[in-house]
């Protein structure tokens, strides 16, 4: 079957809610659109609000915090690309199952590394750390309705004490200072079910045990097929690069999972990619009109190839260094046509829109729109400026 770059479009838009907003009740709505665009990029947190918040009708960023602190039904961990992401609490277990069989990469030298058997100690140290009946006295972070929370220099204190000294050396670049060494163990301990964030003490991030109800059931053999299953539900076409750029994984494993699977070769604009089998058929409604989507939408980032959504002088304005997600988009048609900042001060939030080309008179009128939205999702008034962004990425 051969797909052109429009209808892949029309399919991704669809299923990535972004054609139409899910019309459910937010206690239900956010952790299952969550789960049908594959994790909710949460290293800035008011664009993971708005990840969500343009994607279920009617929500704020205030139900999206009650679905994280008080229903539980999203865990703050660690996702693709080892980086803090949002996820349902029911497919925890899968994407913990799913992540802890990607081969791991360490940028450290072999002296500043953790062996095998220290990384199962400080995993461990940290379960035993944020248990409630063995929580150290001295420890401030005490109970919430989240459970045991503890700070990073709380967790240092108790890790390094259940294990050793060793674990104390400051060998991990992080921040520009040097961390202790147990701590490039945490995501570890994140993908073996062990840990999760928190709520923030004040400014400081917390630590604390993954939810119980997200571990429940008998454990996937291979929930690296399940992961597969729907990243080409919701981005498919794609290669088996594309999944591996996607997870920073090695394109060796991510090709072995889709040797494994039930898949469907399509030719995507003359190129070979795949499907899940029987999922092949393109009849998602149109994509038109214009969108704006935040820092590091998934759309941005799970979508290929980047030179068909990222045409023109998109690649040179709205990537970094061939990274997508640094810049908020303007989408168009479903293909970045622009970019956009949004500054806040109390209430007012200023959207800055550049786009690369003339918008029409019903493009502009749909920006004033998502305009509007944004402003409801994020609790403030919206204004809107079309110009020129002169801020650069992560800005």
């Amino acid at each position: 079957m051969n797909w052109t770059w429009r209808q892949v479009v029309r399919r991704r838009m669809a299923r990535q809610h972004l054609t139409a907003p899910v019309d459910a009740p937010a206690p239900a709505g956010i952790p299952a659109v969550a789960a049908a665009i594959c994790g909710v990029h949460a290293q800035i947190a008011s664009s993971a609000e708005l990840q969500l918040g343009i994607r279920v009708a009617a929500i704020t960023r205030s139900d999206v915090r009650r679905a994280l602190w008080t229903d539980q039904s999203l865990v703050k961990t660690y996702g693709p690309r080892g980086t803090v992401h949002w996820l349902p609490a029911s497919d925890l277990a899968m994407w913990n199952g799913a992540l802890s069989a990607i081969p791991s990469r360490s940028g450290l030298p072999e002296a500043s590394r953790l062996s095998a058997a220290q990384t199962t100690l400080v995993i461990q140290a940290i379960a035993d750390a944020l248990d409630l009946d063995t929580l150290a006295p001295t420890a401030a972070g005490g109970v919430t309705p989240y459970g045991a929370c503890l700070t990073i220099d709380e967790l240092d204190s108790e890790v390094i004490e259940r294990t050793g000294p060793w674990a104390a050396d400051p060998v991990v670049p992080m921040f520009g200072s040097m961390a202790p060494r147990w701590r490039q163990a945490i995501a570890a301990a994140a993908y073996a079910g062990v840990v999760v964030f928190g709520p923030n003490r004040g400014p400081k991030t917390t630590y604390s045990r993954a939810p119980v109800s997200s571990m429940a059931g008998e454990p996937d053999p291979d929930p690296a097929l399940g992961l597969l299953s729907r990243y080409l539900h919701v981005y498919g076409p794609a290669t088996p690069r594309d999944f591996a750029q996607w997870l920073a994984a090695p394109v060796a494993w991510a090709s072995s999972v889709f040797d494994r699977s039930d898949l469907e070769p399509v030719s995507l604009e003359g190129t070979e990619a795949w499907l899940n089998s029987g999922d092949a058929e393109p009849v998602d409604p149109l994509a038109r009109g214009v969108r704006l989507l935040p820092y590091f939408d998934p759309y941005v980032v799970g979508s290929h190839p980047r030179a068909m959504l990222f045409p023109g002088r998109a690649s040179e304005r709205a990537l970094g260094n061939g990274q997508a997600g640094v810049f908020p988009v303007l989408l168009v048609d479903g293909t970045v046509g622009g970019i956009w900042h949004q500054r806040r001060s109390g209430r007012r939030i200023a959207v800055s829109v550049e786009s690369f080309s003339p918008l029409r008179a019903r493009q502009r009128a749909q920006l004033e729109a998502e305009t509007q939205r944004i402003g409801e999702i994020l609790e403030g008034d919206a204004e809107l400026t079309i110009g020129e962004v002169t801020v650069g990425a992560h800005a």
